[in-house]
């Protein structure tokens, strides 16, 4: 009785170390991300990913060493063992989603087509990667809810990333005037707001400048119903910096033309009645 009540302290000894070593482990690695982050400007994503993967393993090997060293409970993993094959062929099926995630989630982090703190689009979400674990990745949408995709859905996915290679992004400024508004003026006023934004960025080469390429670009789009479109190719320096850089420059548009005497049309039918004779 006493050499079982030894055994199964000293199990249960093992269960906490388990714990306390995957806490300290834990701790090690946020402030291994968090200086990495804030003071190298490295990529978070291998350290977070390693660090799932180094916990998961001191739980695993704390567990079975746990296990293990319970004679009873020793001897139950042997008998389960004797009857492996139907026991292993039900596993796989069981795990078989699990593995997948796993596997998909080393391939994320090998072949990175996105990264801790990039911007996503995947199905019908929208969001900044928080987390990669080895279940999952984490992305938090724009009304700071989160959003869990399993690494495996997400692999076979098309994901629209707008921080690959290139953070820039370009806006489209798209407004309507009247036919009976002056289209050189429009088209001037939309290019000065958006060239005096702060958050405009002027992205024409040496040799564009030299060619007289306009700094911003303004076209006619399209001749519609009731308005004549208009275009402004608007750059920033980030996805977060165009979202505020359109939002103003509609605004200021839109008042700068109200000044100008541009009108911005709504659409209108004729209705014709005819007499039934």
């Amino acid at each position: 009785m006493e050499n079982f009540v030894s055994t199964f302290g000293f199990a249960i000894a093992i269960v906490v170390a388990t714990f306390v070593l995957a806490f300290m482990i834990n701790r090690v690695f946020a402030r291994l991300i968090r200086s990495s982050v804030l003071v190298l400007q490295n990529d978070p994503t291998n350290y977070k990913f390693l660090r799932h993967m180094v916990v998961a393993l001191v739980y695993i090997v704390g567990f079975s060493l746990a296990v293990y060293t319970i004679p009873d409970l020793r001897a139950l993993a042997g008998s389960l063992l004797a009857g492996a094959g139907i026991l292993a062929v039900a596993v796989s099926f069981a795990s078989q989603q699990a593995l997948s995630n796993i596997i998909s989630g080393v391939f994320i982090v090998i072949f990175k087509p996105f990264r801790i703190n990039d911007r996503l689009r995947i199905q019908t979400y929208e969001g900044i990667v928080e987390d990669i674990t080895l279940r999952h990745t984490m992305i938090r949408d724009f009304e700071n809810k989160r959003v869990v995709i399993p690494n495996s859905v997400i692999s076979n996915e098309v994901i629209v990333n707008a921080n690959l290679a290139d953070d820039r992004i370009v806006k489209w400024i798209d407004v309507g005037i009247s036919y009976d508004s002056d289209i050189d003026l429009a088209k001037r006023i939309m290019a000065e707001e958006v060239r005096a934004h702060p958050n405009y960025l002027d992205v024409r080469t040496p040799e564009d400048i030299e060619n007289g390429v306009p700094e911003v670009t303004v076209r006619v789009i399209l001749l519609g119903e009731s308005s004549v479109n208009l275009r402004a190719w608007a750059w920033a320096r980030s996805a977060a910096d165009g979202f505020v850089l359109s939002c103003d420059v509609y605004e200021s548009i839109k008042k700068r033309f109200d000044r100008e005497g541009i009108e911005i049309p709504f659409p209108h039918r004729t209705i014709v009645y005819k007499d039934k004779k």
